[in-house]
């Protein structure tokens, strides 16, 4: 018996999302009014926010706002095509070089977002023939990235060096290349990775390292290079990703590594050759922020003061029906045991004046209340 053709081709798309209701996992964006900062306008109300990932404060920065509309005004407000074509701007080269400097590596290519550096390079340095090992609470990026490569994939234990180990023991030697792929700081959770360990595996099995510094950019290590500079990595031969969207307090990402590494992207990355390159007034902000990182540690320090500061007051204080998540970031979680629990919870937050990310399934296994602190936060 053949089985029944519906009318409408459509019509799964109700059933699916009421599936997604019924779980509790419907979401829908939260609109913010007015200027990015440690208070915001939600709902016509100020909030005190603990939802942003600007962890710097430089979102709303007047220099970075400066150089974005001079950037506009003589730029115009997007790149036109992609850098290969007619979107490459003195701005982009300026920008590359001054990430290539913070992070004291040969070259950086800048691509639209953060999502697709990591798309783009997974997938242009590693094929069929060759094994990715992930830790397996790596971002979607990480993960869609490795599905892309049409590498073989082989998730590692959360954080668990013994098991990348024992999979390089028993797979290494069936693959051309490998590839160890890793958050610095994972962004639901807020601890960090090991990555001297990694290195060292790395450096035995013939492997390269790919470790995505989104959320450590501007936040970790002397001058804010990110967990790289944080171990005393620095200059050991791996590939640094991240965004300009966090810390940065800008739009797009970045690669940074080696000058060979960085002219074969430019060549064989899919989705920095067949986009538009990064916007005008974007490019610009970025490249004010890498600058203010640079020149005012100071802010970092101040950071690291209220990450301080926030936790303590957790410890002490936090309902014992709640659990606070192991961090070494300004990434800060509270278990929450339902779905049910966690939005009460938020709801109440917020009619305090607190807003808050509530995290659920499938985003994490396990429900949370994600806080994240900024240097422009006060006691």
């Amino acid at each position: 018996m053949q089985p029944k053709i519906e009318t409408n081709p459509y019509a799964w798309v109700e059933r699916s999302l009421e599936t997604i209701r019924r779980a509790g996992w419907y979401r829908e964006p939260e609109i913010i009014e007015g200027s990015p900062g440690a208070v915001v306008l939600k709902d016509g109300r100020e909030m005190l926010n603990f939802a942003s990932n600007d962890y710097l404060g430089l979102a709303g920065d007047p220099r970075l706002i400066e150089a974005a509309t001079k950037a506009i005004n003589t730029f115009g407000t997007g790149a036109t095509g992609s850098r290969l074509l007619s979107g490459h701007r003195i701005l982009h080269q300026e920008l590359e070089t001054a990430i290539a400097q913070l992070k004291q590596t040969e070259a950086a290519l800048v691509f639209s977002s953060g999502y697709l550096a990591n798309m783009g390079t997974i997938s242009a340095i590693v094929g069929q023939r060759d094994l990715i090992l992930a830790d397996q609470y790596n971002h979607s990026s990480l993960k869609n990235g490795a599905i892309l490569s049409l590498a073989h994939i082989n998730e590692y234990l959360h954080n668990n060096i013994a098991d990348v180990k024992k999979q390089l023991q028993e797979h290494r030697h069936q693959y051309r290349r490998c590839l160890i792929v890793t958050d610095s700081v994972f962004s639901m959770d807020g601890d960090i990775c090991q990555l001297p360990e990694l290195l060292e595996l790395a450096d035995k099995y013939n492997c390269m390292v790919l470790v995505d510094e989104a959320h450590a950019t501007g936040v970790f290590g002397a001058t804010g290079a990110g967990c790289v500079e944080h171990y005393g990595c620095t200059g050991k031969p791996l590939i640094q990703i991240g965004t300009l969207s966090k810390a940065l307090g800008s739009l797009g990402g970045y690669v940074a590594g080696s000058q060979a590494i960085i002219d074969f992207l430019r060549n064989r990355a899919p989705s920095w050759i067949y986009t538009t390159g990064l916007s005008p007034g974007d490019t610009a902000a970025a490249l004010a922020a890498v600058k203010i990182i640079q020149g005012e540690p100071e802010r970092r320090a101040q950071l690291w003061t209220n990450v301080t500061h926030m936790k303590n007051n957790l410890i002490e204080n936090l309902h014992p029906e709640f659990q606070l998540l192991p961090s070494d970031s300004p990434i800060i979680c509270v278990q929450v045991s339902s779905i049910d629990i966690l939005l009460r919870v938020k709801a109440q937050l917020l009619a305090a004046g607190i807003f808050v990310a509530a995290v659920r399934p499938p985003t994490v296994p396990t429900s949370r209340l994600r806080l994240t602190v900024m240097a422009t936060h006060t006691t």
